[in-house]
């Protein structure tokens, strides 16, 4: 909200004088237009300069209200009153101020740019009445800007009696936070309004659609209602000449169909009598055939008894034949089954003996590998003891120094011999 209504006032307030110069002269009000946004404690005398600033700021928004009517028309011209009030607060402001003997110098300067200020606010004023009238600015956004200035205000001077009694800006953060949950409320309003506008536009058209469509529909169902009503007479029509040409075939092929029936009748009389002289022949064929089967059913019995004596002889051979087969199957499944033992103990001696090889033959190549490993062990060490002379090689050590010194000496010796040669 605070950055919200220090961005109005940027906009508004050379819209009001006319010029921004007043502005240039207020290095304070700058300073406090781009303060942090951090609730940080200030020092006594940063919070009483900033209290001052605010304190000037209060005032000019309170000279901004009195100078911003609600309406343009009817407009009088008040810069002697607001040059008086302008003084009483400014004199108010003085007597409140805490004297700061370290800010004397400010204190001349701050009066100075107040006393421009309050030229400017003349000239500014005057312009104002005289241009205002022209301005296309509605009854409705002076009520907000008034609004606005008011808020500002409110949030200007309870950010001033925090600074003056805790040195915090607090109260100004929290309005900062609410003016934002508020914009963010309200552009969350102006979003979903406008879903619904698109959301009521779709739906409208979809409707005009839909009632284009119904329109279309009852037509076609009008149109077809017609047809049918016309189909409907058609067939009326049609169905009372079908009726009596019906009435007259009928009553035609039942006169036919009399004089079939009545010579059908006859033919049928007469086969009648056909069928009952054939019927005493097949009742005396039956008879014959009857006595046929009879004979050869008992032929027929004669044979399965015959046949039933033989199944049952043969069954008990086939049987007999059976056990004796089971028998020998048996033997051989034992045998069988021994000879698997057999071979499942033959592989499993087999594979035991492969085991043990290939162990044998890993542990063969695995004590070549440590014998191997051992000997460049050995070889490693003994350099190491040879060049660092370790162990038993001390005693060469010795000999190496005892032939350095040597050496030495000697060349010292020949240095002190008379017409020594320099070496190079």
């Amino acid at each position: 909200l605070y950055r919200d209504i220090l961005s109005t006032s940027r906009n508004i307030l050379p819209f009001i004088f006319h010029t921004p110069r007043w502005l240039s002269k207020w290095p304070m009000l700058c300073l406090f237009l781009r303060l942090p946004m951090e609730a940080e404690t200030l020092s006594p005398l940063d919070a009483v300069r900033t209290s001052a600033v605010l304190e000037d700021c209060l005032d000019q928004l309170s000279i901004l209200g009195y100078i911003m009517p609600v309406s343009y028309k009817g407009m009088t011209d008040v810069s002697g009153a607001l040059g008086g009030r302008y003084e009483e607060l400014m004199s108010a402001r003085s007597e409140n101020r805490p004297k700061l003997p370290s800010t004397s110098v400010k204190c001349v300067e701050l009066g100075q740019q107040l006393q421009e200020v309050s030229r400017d606010l003349k000239q500014a004023n005057h312009l104002f009445s005289r241009t205002a009238k022209q301005s296309a600015m509605s009854a409705e956004n002076l009520k907000k800007v008034q609004a606005d200035r008011q808020h500002a205000s409110d949030v200007v001077a309870d950010t001033m009696q925090e600074l003056q009694i805790w040195g915090t800006f607090r109260s100004l953060l929290q309005a900062v936070e609410r003016e934002k949950a508020k914009k963010t409320s309200f552009c969350t309003v102006v979003s979903r309004e406008e879903v619904g506008r698109k959301q009521i536009k779709s739906l409208q058209k979809q409707l005009q659609d839909v009632n284009k469509e119904k329109e279309l529909e009852l037509e076609n169902r009008n149109e077809m209602i017609a047809y049918l009503k016309d189909q409907l007479q058609e067939m009326k029509a049609k169905t009372d000449m079908e009726n009596r040409y019906v009435k007259k075939d009928t009553e035609l092929q039942v006169s036919q169909t009399h004089e079939k029936c009545r010579s059908t009748e006859e033919s049928l009389l007469n086969e009648i009598e056909k069928m009952r002289i054939k019927t005493d022949q097949e009742i005396r064929v039956h008879m014959e055939i009857e006595n046929f089967l009879k004979q050869q059913q008992m032929k027929l019995e004669e044979k399965l008894e015959y046949w039933m004596d033989k199944y049952e002889k043969d069954t008990e051979s086939k049987q007999q034949q059976l056990n004796s087969l089971k028998a020998s199957k048996a033997a051989d499944l034992a045998t069988l089954q021994e000879l698997a033992k057999q071979c499942r103990l033959f592989e499993q001696v087999i594979i035991e003996d492969r085991v043990e090889k290939e162990a044998a033959r890993r542990k063969v190549e695995q004590d070549v590998l440590e014998m191997e490993s051992v000997l460049k062990l050995q070889a490693w060490w003994r350099g190491m003891m040879v060049r660092r002379f370790l162990g038993p090689y001390k005693i060469l050590k010795k000999l190496k120094e005892e032939e350095a010194a040597k050496g030495k000496e000697k060349g010292k010796k020949d240095k002190d011999k008379p017409g020594a040669k320099k070496k190079k």
